[in-house]
């Protein structure tokens, strides 16, 4: 292959570079569109009674949205509770403890399969093993859906941060005596724990919004969440029904639990962010 010139290759770069202008201000429009739409349309909705009160009956106004509020909180922490640990600790095995097995050429590949599966197909999975043989909806089952969806962004996110920790501080650890399970937990993770942080944010961030896997799972609920043992109300379905109705009052809570939603993704989003660049400040 023949060598292009430095000519060819400054041209090159300053043609990407005035590519990537464009793409760039096309990108934060339609983000800025989408947010001022979202803004304009659910500010109104999010009043006191919004976070407090139970939903009205079709066609009656009023009321708010307190049940599927909770129902989320309640699904999404029980979610991180569950996929967190083991993809932490799949995580660490692909990095420190197997990195070169079969099993974890295998287990990447099915991790790499899984963060590509639509959610839509997860749900339908946790349907046929846990609602069918159950009986009825539940947030456990929900829960559990979100969780499989947690599972590998925390695996990923924690290998990767793993292997960034240089070998040095392994060795160094090692070299004193002290077993591998202890210099992992008490040196490897204290050095890369903004990022294990961040990681396990991001998971959490990514699976507030989904709306396939609990329409299959927690379905929804007009009741306070009192046991998870029974469909549980939530803020995606429930924009989902809302945002279909032929009324008006249910139209605005869906903008208003969409803002609601968009918040939160965003401030989470900020707090990784927080975490980096204090973990990168204290490094």
């Amino acid at each position: 292959m023949r060598p292009r010139s430095r000519a060819q290759r400054r041209a090159a770069d300053a043609a990407i570079r005035v590519a990537m202008v464009p793409a760039a201000l096309i990108g934060i429009a339609v983000l800025a569109w989408i947010l001022g739409e979202v803004i304009a349309r659910g500010v109104g909705a999010l009043t006191p009674t919004f976070f407090t009160e139970l939903p009205t009956p079709p066609g009656m106004e009023g009321g708010g949205l307190g049940n599927a509020i909770v129902g989320t909180l309640l699904m999404t922490l029980l979610a991180a509770l569950m996929g967190t640990p083991v993809g932490l600790l799949a995580g660490v095995f692909l990095a420190e403890f197997g990195p070169s097995s079969r099993i974890a050429t295998t287990v990447r590949f099915t991790t790499n399969l899984l963060m590509g599966t639509p959610s839509i197909i997860i749900g339908i999975f946790v349907y046929s093993v846990l609602v069918l043989p159950l009986g009825h909806f539940s947030g456990w089952a929900g829960a559990v859906a979100l969780a499989i969806l947690i599972l590998p962004v925390v695996m990923r996110t924690t290998e990767d941060m793993l292997n960034l920790v240089p070998d040095e501080l392994r060795e160094s650890g090692l070299a004193l005596g002290a077993p591998r399970w202890k210099v992992t937990l008490g040196i490897i993770f204290r050095a890369a724990r903004s990022g294990l942080v961040t990681g396990v944010l991001l998971a959490v961030a990514r699976v507030s919004g989904e709306t396939a896997p609990l329409l299959f799972t927690a379905l929804n609920s007009f009741y306070w969440p009192g046991s998870l043992s029974r469909p549980t109300a939530n803020l995606t379905v429930t924009i989902f029904n809302y945002a279909m109705s032929p009324y008006s009052d249910w139209q605005e809570k869906a903008w208003g639990a969409s803002l609601l939603i968009t918040v939160s993704v965003l401030v989470v989003a900020v707090l990784a962010r927080f975490v980096i660049k204090d973990g990168r400040e204290r490094a």
